[in-house]
């Protein structure tokens, strides 16, 4: 058990009131952590100290910037394991997901570090005699607040964007995963960079979430979450005038038609529902699958379901670990629960030991049950059998959610009927629903959030735009 430290100025400082709270090990339940617990006092300080960075990181040049964003890079790559581990016996993360998530993490900050040099502004035909233009300027001092089931590359996206374009960093980890946020910390601390620039505080709650977007030196702010979360700092940083960046839940849908590859069909579903126990925005929770092969997919999916290696994430074989806490557990086993009393087919899984739910698959989900319409965030499959791909798509869309969307087909026609009528911020044609790119615009339609962040998306979201014009001739008065 270690006791971690907030980043607050350049130093390392536990709460002003000194109290902490505990951080658990999802599999094993053991305190891994004694966390500072945040409290107003330390909101002001943390402020304080990024408003009062903020001028000398803006003039900073972009060059400079992107040099130390390079650097928090060959960091990380250097300190794998310990983040690894951290990741692991903290969050629940498997092997294979703990080093994807590390090494696009690197790429991310990589990227960042380049896009540094590339925002940029546009000029525009006037028939004035002027130079008519659009400048970029950094937003101030951001608030970044991250989800605890990839706590570090989803972070490292609001971090790393906002620090290359200028900005000051005021950043509050998942209360369910924090140390991997103060770790991330350390980083930027042995890069390099100035005092006040980047900070971490932490704490449980939406109390101190709710204090940091009110300060009056909160320029922006940015949100990885839940659906429930995302609203509620809406309506916070609306009755405060700050604007904000949303990424949300997800009930996305995978369709497989009838002339897909069935083993490539199969092995796209597990990764897409399974990877990281299906704790993942973009998890593809709902099979739709043409009608013609839905009972030998469904069939072909349990049977390789049921032999996943699941337990102890520590264990590098390990795929299905340990899902973040109890209360989730109990959400997971209602909808199985309540899909099976209403006529679903449990066909694998269904049960747990701790906290590692046995990958499950349903058949026959219908609209009448939870699982339908209500995201469970857990290693579920729910094939749903359809005529066509006209109903595969109304099925897809029959959702508040619309963030990612995959299709499996060898047939173009199709495939390109299905994407253009998705109602999804993101859709992969022969790929799953779990999928991520440095440069793309990353986000979600509908409840799934607002804006979009990756590559010029992210300097975008993290610059103000401002109308800028010079003069060439006198202008003309009728006075």
């Amino acid at each position: 058990m270690k006791e971690w430290q907030m980043y607050i100025a350049g130093q390392w400082t536990g709460a002003s009131s000194g109290e902490t709270f505990d951080d658990f090990d999802p599999y094993s339940g053991e305190l891994y952590a004694k966390i500072p617990k945040a409290g107003p006092e330390d909101v002001e300080r943390v402020m304080a100290a990024a408003y009062k960075a903020r001028e000398e990181w803006a003039a900073t040049p972009p060059a400079v910037r992107g040099r130390k964003l390079m650097e928090a890079a060959r960091l990380l790559e250097a300190k794998r394991s310990e983040f690894a581990d951290i990741l692991t016996h903290e969050g629940g993360s498997a092997f294979g997901k703990a080093m994807f998530e590390i090494d696009a993490t690197v790429d991310l900050l990589y990227t960042a570090a380049g896009d540094a040099k590339l925002v940029m502004g546009e000029t525009f035909h006037t028939n004035l005699g002027r130079f008519n233009m659009s400048v970029r300027k950094p937003r101030g001092t951001i608030v970044t607040i991250s989800p605890w089931n990839f706590p570090l590359i989803l972070s490292m996206y609001k971090i790393a964007y906002g620090l290359a374009t200028g900005n000051t960093v005021v950043h509050k980890p998942s209360s369910e995963t924090p140390a991997i946020g103060i770790k991330a910390a350390e980083l930027f601390h042995e890069a390099g960079f100035p005092a006040g620039a980047m900070n971490v505080i932490t704490g449980p709650g939406g109390a101190l979430g709710d204090l940091l977007i009110a300060d009056k030196r909160c320029s922006y702010v940015a949100v990885t979450g839940s659906t429930v979360t995302g609203r509620h700092v809406a309506e916070t940083a609306a009755r405060h005038f700050k604007q904000y960046y949303l990424e949300l839940g997800g009930k996305n849908p995978l369709i497989i038609l009838a002339d897909a590859d069935m083993e490539y069909a199969i092995k796209t579903t597990i990764m897409s529902a399974f990877l990281h126990q299906g704790e993942i925005c973009m998890s593809a929770d709902r099979i739709i699958v043409e009608e013609k092969i839905a009972e030998e997919f469904a069939a072909g999916l349990a049977e390789f379901t049921s032999h996943l290696p699941t337990g102890d994430p520590a264990n590098q074989g390990t795929f299905i670990g340990p899902v973040i806490n109890d209360n989730q557990i109990k959400v997971i086993q209602e909808h199985v629960s309540d899909a099976v009393k209403k006529g679903a087919k449990l066909l694998t899984g269904g049960s747990y030991e701790g906290r590692v739910y046995k990958p499950t698959v349903l058949k026959d989900i219908k609209p009448d049950m939870r699982i339908y319409y209500e995201e469970t965030f857990g290693p579920v499959a729910s094939v749903i059998p359809v005529k066509d791909e006209k109903e595969a798509l109304a099925v897809a869309n029959d959702t508040l959610y619309g963030l990612s969307s995959g299709i499996i087909t060898s047939n173009y026609e199709k495939a390109m009927y299905l994407a253009n009528g998705m109602e999804a911020g993101m859709v992969h044609v022969n790929s799953g629903t779990v999928d991520a790119d440095s440069v793309v615009p990353f986000g979600g339609l509908k409840e799934s959030g607002m804006g979009r962040e990756g590559g010029r998306y992210s300097w975008e979201e993290f610059t103000d735009v401002r109308w800028l014009t010079m003069d060439i001739e006198k202008q003309k008065y009728p006075f």
